[in-house]
């Protein structure tokens, strides 16, 4: 069996109880970094055979890690923080699960982009996850649709591309659009700016960006 195992993106106090009963109970356990699952396992007094499945691995250790399962062990699988699948690796290992006939259980918990939609204002009975945007091929493609997009988008972003976003955001969708930038969920310098797009540039030009972000956009209204 494998389990998809969410892990705080900031708290440690979002890390379920079930969370780690089901890691203490797995045969072996896969992490995007060992060193950062580790850390955190070891802060939690829990011992834990780690193995490394990232995304320049997993095509190649995915047959192995299967086979594994097929005889019976079981695994829990982690990103460093959130929920494996979400924009980390993941969905390839439990598309492989279910074509081997491995039962796939993924354990409710943290990610990042539900809070930051909640929190935005902006209609979330209908939205649309983008995840990171391409950096260069097929950026302006994505960001075309996304300009006539009537539901809510959701968007990650790294700090030192923030700009260039809110840039695009102006430029595609106009400078009144509105906009929520959501960063730090869960730690302490927790913050949301909510505003046009024009404005949050302006802020942000004027507050380097600091942190890993979530940026709710808008859809267009008739």
């Amino acid at each position: 069996m494998l389990t998809v195992v969410p892990t705080p993106i900031g708290n440690l106090g979002d890390f379920t109880p079930r969370a780690i009963e089901a890691i203490e109970n797995a045969d072996f356990v896969l992490a995007e970094d060992t060193r950062t699952t580790g850390s955190l396992l070891r802060l939690k007094g829990i011992e834990a055979r780690l193995k490394a499945f990232h995304a320049h691995n997993e095509h190649k250790v995915l047959d192995e890690v299967i086979a594994t399962m097929g005889t019976g062990a079981s695994a829990c699988l982690c990103s460093d923080a959130g929920t494996p699948g979400i924009s980390d690796p993941g969905f390839l290992l439990v598309r492989a699960c279910i074509a081997a006939g491995v039962e796939v259980v993924c354990l409710p918990g943290p990610t990042a982009f539900v809070p930051a939609l909640v929190v935005s204002g902006l209609p979330c009975d209908r939205f649309v996850f983008e995840g990171f945007l391409p950096h260069k091929k097929g950026r302006q493609t994505r960001l075309i649709a996304l300009a006539q997009e009537r539901r809510t988008t959701v968007l990650y972003e790294s700090p030192h591309r923030m700009l260039r976003l809110l840039g695009e955001l102006v430029a595609h969708c106009g400078p009144n659009r509105r906009v929520s930038v959501s960063r730090e969920i869960s730690k302490k310098f927790e913050e949301t700016q909510r505003d046009s797009a024009e404005a949050l540039l302006s802020y942000f030009e004027a507050h380097p960006p600091k942190g890993e972000f979530v940026v709710v956009v808008e859809g267009i209204q008739d």
